[in-house]
Parts: structure tokens; C-alpha cells; sequence
């Protein structure tokens, strides 16, 4: 079973290393299905189907959201306050994007770190991610 865990993790963490939204999305949403599947499900098979069904969402929000879109998730990360949200239409293709930073917290090296919910409604799709970012020596935020 630990194998599995394994697995997951290191596709996830590969998935994320690149450098698209898409594939951060996908990384993402692989880490939070799997550790969904298995709270709920118990079970190695419960744990691959939440990772794969988490990836795929997280790909979906993250392959839709432009340039445009991450700056003005970056703005909500530099500038809403804990529990307030940010809310944003992208005119170019007509998706829907909440940010709500959730925490804000420093890590033991000193960096900067803002725990958020992204609610995004793609093609009238709801989807939900909890992401978190941390602010890198230039002031970027730049997800975990």
C-alpha cells in the first residue's frame, strides 16, 4: 500500500515541477484526490481512483486559467485579507474564478506563505482547489 502512496506522490510531484498551469493543477489535484480516496475509501484502490479523478480537475482549472487569471491570483494573494474573497470574470473566455485565502502564515526559513480556496466555473462547471503559495526572494508567489 505504501508503494501506491509512493507512486502518487512521486507522479505528483513530477507532474508539478513543470512549468504549466495545467500540469501544477494536475500535480495538485493528484495530491488532494489521493489523500481524499483514501480517507474516505480506506483502501489502495480508493486512494488511485481520487488521485486520478483530483488530477483531472486540477488540470481542468489550471489549463483554463490564463495569464490574466494567475496575475489576478497573485493579486488576491498579495492583497485580500484571511477569509475574503476576490472575484473575477476572464472576458476572454467567459470562466469564473473565486480566490479566498484561507491562512497566512510564516515558514521556520522565513518565507512568506498564503493557504487559499480557488473556485473556478469552467464551461459552467464548479471546481474547487485548496492551493498554497509562498512568496520567493523577489516578492512572486509561486505555488507549493
Amino acid at each position: 500500500m505504501w508503494k501506491s502512496y509512493l507512486l502518487i506522490i512521486a507522479l505528483a510531484a513530477s507532474i508539478v515541477s513543470c512549468n504549466t498551469n495545467a500540469q501544477t493543477g494536475a500535480g495538485l489535484g493528484t495530491i488532494a484526490g489521493a489523500i481524499a480516496g483514501q480517507a474516505i475509501g480506506h483502501d489502495t484502490e480508493a486512494t488511485l481512483i481520487g488521485a486520478a479523478i483530483g488530477g483531472m480537475l486540477g488540470y481542468g482549472i489550471g489549463n483554463e486559467m490564463d495569464k490574466a487569471d494567475q496575475a489576478n491570483v497573485s493579486q488576491a494573494y498579495e492583497t485580500i485579507p484571511d477569509r475574503q474573497t476576490s472575484h473575477w470574470v476572464n472576458p476572454n473566455t467567459g470562466n469564473e474564478f473565486s480566490v479566498t485565502p484561507s491562512r497566512t502564515y510564516k515558514e521556520d526559513n522565513g518565507r512568506n506563505c498564503r493557504e487559499a480556496v480557488i473556485l473556478a466555473t469552467i464551461d459552467g462547471k464548479a471546481e474547487k482547489i485548496t492551493q498554497t503559495a509562498c512568496r520567493d526572494a523577489q516578492g512572486n508567489w509561486h505555488t507549493k
